[in-house]
């Protein structure tokens, strides 16, 4: 996986995320808080999450064969989407699940202290997961938002991990609340409140990743700004552009094709010469740009169009 797939960014929250799993399990079995139970599902199930990016990273380096031409760059794509749909399954419906059920039938705590220490131990872990995410996505998202980063980016790894490291902690936090609400009144019913804000917040994380790799899996074309530098590479040389059409095989890895305009007593050998020119022209300017076809053509003038 490129250094824009965040494979240390992955592996930090996996690390996290596997031992936070635990030790959520661990203060649920003794203390019999909901929201450990649904946050303890929550970890288990980014641990998977992360192992299923790392995962389609490596079927992403499988070399293009009579089957698939243009390689498997798009496996990110798709195994980023089936994140998604195991977020809102596993995480978010169990534990909507989860909180409903204690809502019907309240189950006081008991070691009330453990799963109060077990989530401040695991906001410090989120903690430091989600700094090194925003380290590795900050070298690569340029002047962008955080809001635009996730809309646009073109690898989803960090994405992904960004938004589950948000959802983990605001979930932290709605549980530490639930629970402490639950000390301090003698009330479960806060619990399980708690455990329903995680839920819902699971799926609302859920439905955008969704979303947003969707509309990768379908098909984008290249960002506005490295349109304009591909076109801008066509237009110093002299021929004209009639029209171009982009597509992300993968996230590294940008197909351009283009129909271009030539004189008509143009030789065949400078046509050639020229095409490869501005091909040059192009992966420098757009280094994503890999997949290269132009057509040649004569150029007319009422036909031109971008």
């Amino acid at each position: 996986m490129s250094a824009s797939g965040g494979n240390k960014a992955i592996i930090a929250a996996f690390a996290a995320n596997l031992g936070i799993a635990v030790t959520k399990f661990i203060a649920w079995a003794f203390s019999g808080s909901s929201s450990m139970l649904a946050e303890g599902v929550h970890s288990l199930a980014d641990s998977g999450n992360q192992l299923l990016l790392l995962l389609g990273g490596r079927m992403a380096r499988k070399h293009a064969d009579r089957e698939h031409p243009f390689g498997y760059g798009r496996e990110r794509y798709v195994y980023a989407f089936v994140v998604a749909i195991i977020l809102f399954s596993v995480g978010g419906v169990f534990s909507i699940y989860e909180g409903i059920e204690k809502l019907r039938h309240p189950h006081e705590l008991t070691m009330w202290w453990l799963p109060l220490l077990v989530l401040v131990i695991a906001i410090v872990m989120e903690s430091f997961s989600l700094r090194t995410a925003m380290k590795e996505s900050n070298a690569v998202r340029g002047r962008s938002s955080w809001v635009q980063f996730v809309r646009r980016a073109k690898a989803p790894e960090l994405p992904v991990v960004l938004l589950e490291d948000v959802a983990a902690l605001l979930g932290l936090v709605f549980a530490f609340i639930g629970v402490g609400l639950t000390v301090l009144t003698g009330n479960p019913v806060f619990d399980a409140i708690g455990t329903l804000f995680i839920g819902t917040l699971l799926v609302v994380v859920a439905i955008v990743l969704g979303v947003e790799t969707k509309s990768l899996l379908v098909g984008e074309g290249a960002t506005p700004e490295d349109h304009s530098r591909i076109v801008g590479a066509i237009d110093e040389s002299d021929v004209t552009l009639i029209h171009i059409k982009t597509l992300y095989l993968g996230p590294d890895e940008l197909l351009v094709a283009a129909k271009l305009g030539f004189p008509q007593d143009a030789p065949l050998a400078a046509v050639a010469s020229e095409i490869n020119t501005i091909e040059r022209r192009v992966r420098e300017a757009v280094p994503a740009a890999r997949v290269i076809y132009f057509e040649p053509d004569v150029y007319r003038g009422d036909a031109a169009t971008r």
